[in-house]
């Protein structure tokens, strides 16, 4: 895949190269609702190391991001409790949207649009890889895990459940 020009420049793109970190860009069939599941698929890689950028939100509507392994929920209890606030829950897609500045689906941690507070489930940094969103639907950046930490400063927590 050495045509650079079929890739999007997106946000995060443009943040990734500013800040002048290695990554590789993939490309794959975008399904609605398909999620980590379809991404791991379409480009033969674990759904562990497939990292969901998720908007969500305190009850007082105040936005946050959280990093998780794409085959693991947030236990949104435990992260409140983390917190220190009452609930938290996913923002509605379009409070997402106007959060982060990307489609749900193609939300990245990169270039968002608002600064959030960032958190990371901690055992991403366990692995030699990840995927994560480009910041367009069907569009993965690989990158090394520690490197989120460099560009975003992440809170580490342990909130990961299994799917059920």
């Amino acid at each position: 895949m050495g045509d650079k020009a079929k890739y999007p420049v997106t946000p995060a793109i443009r943040f990734l190269r500013a800040a002048k970190v290695s990554y590789t860009e993939h490309l794959y069939r975008y399904e609605d609702r398909g999620g980590t599941e379809v991404a791991a698929r379409e480009l033969g890689i674990p759904e562990h190391a497939t990292i969901k950028t998720l908007i969500m939100e305190d009850e007082k509507k105040k936005p946050l991001i959280i990093l998780m392994h794409g085959d693991l929920e947030v236990s949104t209890k435990e992260l409140a409790r983390l917190l220190g606030v009452k609930t938290i829950q996913p923002c509605t897609p379009e409070t997402a949207n106007k959060h982060s500045g990307y489609l749900v689906g193609g939300t990245s941690p990169f270039g968002i649009r608002h600064r959030m507070p960032v958190y990371m489930e901690a055992t991403i940094l366990d692995l030699p890889r990840i995927y994560i969103n480009g910041g367009k639907r069907g569009f993965l950046v690989e990158m090394d895990p520690q490197d989120l930490v460099k560009l975003l400063n992440p809170q580490l927590v342990k909130v990961g459940i299994k799917k059920h």
